[in-house]
């Protein structure tokens, strides 16, 4: 089975930034997602992500995003070989895997080997990792956080996706750029909010973890189910937990959710749909076949109606991306309101204007393979 999000504790808010006297005219000044002001005393040079999905977000401002990574964690939270294989051959050379996604596989002690001068976590992997961060800081290392969340609280005040890019702006030197990239997901995010806007909401069983041998982890009303609403759609009337719950098929069976949407990605490929950048197109469809399969989902009216749908986990947990999640989404909810909606458009404008690694096909995809990226 995959292992759920833990439960992480509050220490995290408390963690001081961190400084080395009175912050000169040169140093940097960063705040990060937990609200925290860190000062940097030059540009990094030497960057370990203990998130590498934190990767996708500077090849989205930076033409060259791995020049000064030295060492990431947590590959498989990509959910992509064609995504990490693109940011490999864009590093060009062998960047030093220092732990994986399973709690306690970072040390502080191979952190520190690699001579970093920034490192950037998330809430969740230094508390996995037994508070990495604050071993850190005996050692006069710059610590900034990517993401707030944890399972209990969904993300905190003022982590939003402007605050995240334009603190890796500030880092990278590439504050024009992240401009650019937020003037153009704003437009995006306009349009879907002005379709939506007219027509009612549309319930969806929007599931989490997506496992041929076990049902049902629904999407709860942070993250994942703030972007269903978005989208024009809301989560099941039974979840009240933030992140995601698990329910029982008869509660799908009662509240008959209109649409039903899967996630999939690489990670322990042939237990679950197989739809990320770089997988086979036909075996993303078939993927998602042995969901509907399972005992008790032929009695949605969604899977007799053909309304099952399936989406790369990566836009929901790589945050510059979730315009995609949203975009297709409404569409598939709203498919005469949005008509004007076109997800492959946005695509395809991304790896043209900002990307420096290309985004590939499947991201969604539909059992019956009649799903193409314009649809």
């Amino acid at each position: 089975m995959i292992s759920r999000r833990g439960v992480l504790g509050g220490a995290l808010s408390c963690l001081p930034a961190l400084r080395a006297g009175p912050a000169s005219a040169a140093d940097l000044q960063v705040t990060d997602m937990l609200k925290r002001t860190v000062t940097l005393k030059a540009r990094p040079e030497r960057i370990v992500l203990l998130d590498a999905r934190d990767a996708v977000s500077m090849a989205l401002i930076d033409p060259e995003p791995m020049a000064r990574v030295v060492g990431w964690a947590g590959l498989e939270g990509l959910d992509s070989d064609g995504v990490l294989a693109a940011l490999k051959a864009k590093a060009g050379r062998t960047i030093p895997v220092i732990g994986g996604v399973a709690p306690g596989s970072i040390s502080a002690e191979a952190i520190v080997a690699l001579k970093p001068d920034l490192i950037v976590t998330t809430r969740y992997a230094d508390g996995a990792n037994g508070d990495v961060s604050a071993q850190l800081a005996a050692f006069g290392i710059p610590v900034l956080f990517s993401d707030s969340s944890s399972s209990s609280t969904g993300r905190g005040a003022g982590d939003d996706l402007p605050a995240l890019m334009r603190m890796w702006g500030h880092v990278l030197d590439q504050e024009a750029r992240v401009e650019a990239l937020l003037a153009f997901l704003d437009a995006r995010f306009a349009q879907v909010a002005d379709c939506v806007a007219r027509v009612p909401s549309r319930k969806v069983y929007l599931e989490l973890q997506s496992t041929y041998d076990d049902c049902c982890w629904a999407a709860g009303h942070a993250v994942w189910g703030k972007l269903l609403t978005l989208a024009g759609g809301r989560s099941l009337d039974a979840v009240t937990a933030p992140w995601f719950q698990k329910v029982h098929v008869e509660q799908l069976v009662k509240e008959q959710p209109e649409l039903y949407i899967a996630s999939g990605g690489a990670f322990a490929r042939g237990t679950r749909p197989a739809i990320a950048p770089g997988m086979p197109r036909d075996e993303a469809r078939s993927s998602l076949r042995p969901l509907i399969a399972r005992p008790g989902m032929d009695l949605l009216s969604a899977v007799k109606a053909g309304q099952v749908r399936g989406i790369w986990t990566g836009l929901v947990v790589i945050r510059p991306l979730n315009i995609l999640f949203v975009e297709r989404v409404a569409s598939w909810l709203h498919p005469q309101a949005c008509r004007a909606i076109d997800p492959g458009q946005t695509v395809r404008e991304l790896n043209e204007r900002f990307l420096a690694i290309p985004l590939g096909m499947p991201l969604w995809g539909r059992p019956d393979g009649s799903e193409t990226e314009n649809e």
